[in-house]
């Protein structure tokens, strides 16, 4: 049977969801763990440090496919590792910009999967947290400097800031203790809102970050449903595990023989606005009827 490597960058037994929908991909071509697949499944525990002794593990072990969803560090640590085991990747950001692939319609290496191109939602997401808090005239971004995707995202985050004639404060956490400490220095700082950044860190961690909201009582806009799932206020973005899905049927193609050099990266198409009513109200936000009209979804 086919062996495959699977990097997660959470902790083992909190990344259900994640795991899951990758399987649901590979079924969806033919392949089932521990039917005919077996997997080599590997967490980083949240911190990016661990990723090249990961990489260097899988590569040992002579996988068929290295799959490295969640962050452009965990690919970038995959292409280190090897140039030619077909390395499959779901990220937020142009893989072009980090010399991943030639282009997204021919990759031309051993690397090919989703790109949810986030970067240019970062001024989106900034537009919809200020349409909720007009009054709000300092906010935040928490991004994850061991992310090479933060530099983008902060760039862009920062442009946006000023077009809106917003104070913009950039905050960085790179492990859980990092995220309390960052919101109590934001408070400190008098941010009045605050945008998560698109890192892996805050997806696995989103529970911590809508308690922490929620403690301090500022609205918080994430990239996921998830977060506003888990009672944050609200989500402007992709659904992640629809793309994680997508990205297990990647690695079932390349195991029943595709190349990843001719195999397209795939970009989502749906982008989905979410909001938590019940934590809206604990804010004692009013929300305005144009806002709800845009919402795909109300979580109540």
């Amino acid at each position: 049977m086919p062996l495959v490597g699977i990097a997660i960058f959470g902790k083992r037994g909190e990344t259900t969801n994640a795991d899951d929908a990758l399987l649901r991909g590979m079924a969806d071509v033919g392949f089932i763990e521990n039917q005919n697949l077996i997997i080599e499944w590997r967490y980083a525990e949240n911190s990016y440090n661990n990723l090249p002794r990961i990489m260097g593990d899988l590569v040992g072990r002579r996988v068929a496919v290295i799959v490295a969803p969640g962050a452009v560090a965990s690919v970038l640590a995959a292409k280190a590792a090897t140039q030619t085991i077909p390395i499959v990747f779901m990220i937020g950001s142009d893989p072009i910009d980090f010399g991943l692939v030639e282009s997204l319609a021919r990759p031309g290496g051993n690397l090919t999967g989703v790109a949810q191109l986030q970067t240019k939602y970062v001024a989106k997401r900034l537009e919809l947290l200020h349409q909720l808090i007009p009054s709000a005239a300092r906010v935040a971004l928490l991004t994850n400097p061991a992310n090479p995707f933060s530099q983008v995202e902060s760039k862009e985050a920062v442009a946006s800031a000023r077009s809106l004639g917003l104070e913009l404060h950039v905050a960085n956490a790179v492990d859980q203790d990092q995220i309390d400490a960052a919101f109590s220095s934001l408070m400190a700082l008098g941010a009045r809102a605050i945008m998560l950044g698109g890192d892996a860190l805050f997806y696995f961690n989103r529970s911590q970050v809508a308690a922490l909201a929620s403690r301090y009582g500022i609205p918080v806009i994430g990239q996921w449903r998830e977060y506003p799932a888990a009672g944050g206020l609200v989500s402007y973005g992709n659904n992640v595990l629809d793309a994680l899905r997508l990205t297990g049927t990647y690695v079932g193609r390349i195991l029943r023989g595709e190349k990843p050099a001719n195999m397209p990266v795939q970009q989502p198409t749906k982008f989905e606005l979410v909001v938590n009513l019940k934590t809206a109200k604990a804010l004692g936000l009013s929300i305005p009827d144009k806002f709800w009209a845009l919402a795909d979804e109300v979580i109540e």
